[in-house]
């Protein structure tokens, strides 16, 4: 029998972020026993996501990439709808 359901392996760097007022969910995951890279996701407030198309090389790679994103464009990129393409 084929088993279905897709594990998922969460980085131990996952976390909630807030800045000016705003909350975000900063998730990085990967299916569990991977070597294809880590998927970097950022929830807000009304819990929509911005989902990175590529995928990084570590954990610790994705988690810089949000932190420079949220330095240089202030986290309310991440609110929908967004002010502007990411990406």
């Amino acid at each position: 029998m084929i088993d279905d359901e897709i594990e998922i392996e969460s980085s131990p760097l996952c976390r909630k972020l807030t800045r000016d007022g705003i909350e975000v969910d900063m998730l990085i995951y990967r299916m569990e026993g991977s070597d294809d890279g880590w998927s970097l996701e950022v929830v807000d407030e009304e819990n929509a996501s911005t989902v990175w198309d590529e995928l990084f090389d570590t954990d610790q790679a994705a988690l810089d990439e949000v932190i420079r994103t949220i330095e240089e464009e202030g986290i309310s990129a991440f609110l929908h709808p967004p002010k502007e393409d990411l990406h």
